[in-house]
């Protein structure tokens, strides 16, 4: 064999391999077919469409840009990987008053709308797939979800004291100190360390809260794309 003809087998082997794992998969994700509900093992007729509300776009640009995958996963394992259908509404809600047990995995349409699937790389941080119901909860710190997750990203103290603790970096770059001079703007931030000034989110804020708050991946799925295991088979 040539030196020529071993170069080309080469690069016909590890093209090959990357057309297929690579390139296919990546144009064939970008037009997901819509799937039709199946009255018989759905309860339900119609198309399947992901909800998703928020800044979807801009909010995972700013995700990505602030490197928050690094730290925080949106995947929901399958249960033969791990145990997350069984962690405190991270896999959905087991007891919904009105849809019943919404736990399930994370699949492709999740990722709906989003130019990349911030899968994550480590859990230095809790899984964030369901972080915008979870943080329904936060009406307990007469919060709304927003301004929760605005006061998290500014400092995790100001938001939850038991968070004094916490890794998460503060994203106070993402906030504008302003005088208080005309008054408390929506969702200003009041920092004891900077007296007589109010902390405004900027967009990228606005954007990043927006689209952490639509993260609630716990909507009923089609069967066919549903592979979580049922309640008899989780035992």
């Amino acid at each position: 064999m040539s030196f020529r003809t071993f170069i080309c087998c080469l690069f016909i082997s590890f093209g090959a391999a990357w057309f297929s794992v690579v390139v296919y998969p990546f144009f064939q994700m970008r037009n997901i077919a819509p799937l039709e509900f199946n009255e018989a093992t759905d309860g339900v007729t119609g198309v399947f469409i992901p909800k998703r509300s928020g800044r979807v776009a801009d909010g995972a640009r700013v995700y990505a840009e602030n490197g928050c995958y690094a730290c925080h996963t949106q995947m929901i394992r399958p249960t033969y990987a791990g145990k997350d259908m069984f962690r405190e509404d991270w896999a959905g809600l087991a007891q919904d008053a009105v849809r019943g047990d919404t736990r399930r995995e994370t699949n492709f349409y999740d990722f709906e709308g989003e130019s990349f699937a911030q899968l994550g790389m480590t859990r230095l941080g809790p899984d964030l797939s369901n972080v915008g119901r979870r943080m329904e909860t936060t009406q307990k710190y007469g919060l709304s979800v927003e301004d929760f997750l605005f006061k998290r990203l500014y400092q995790p103290v100001l938001a939850n004291p038991e968070l004094w603790n916490s890794v998460c970096p503060s994203h106070a770059f993402l906030f504008d100190a302003i005088d208080l001079t005309n008054g408390l703007s929506r969702n200003a931030i009041l920092d004891p360390k900077l007296p007589g000034k109010q902390l405004v989110p900027n967009a990228d804020a606005k954007a990043l809260v927006s689209y952490l708050a639509a993260l609630k991946k716990d909507h009923k799925v089609p069967s066919v794309l549903n592979f979580t295991p049922k309640q008899s088979e989780k035992k």
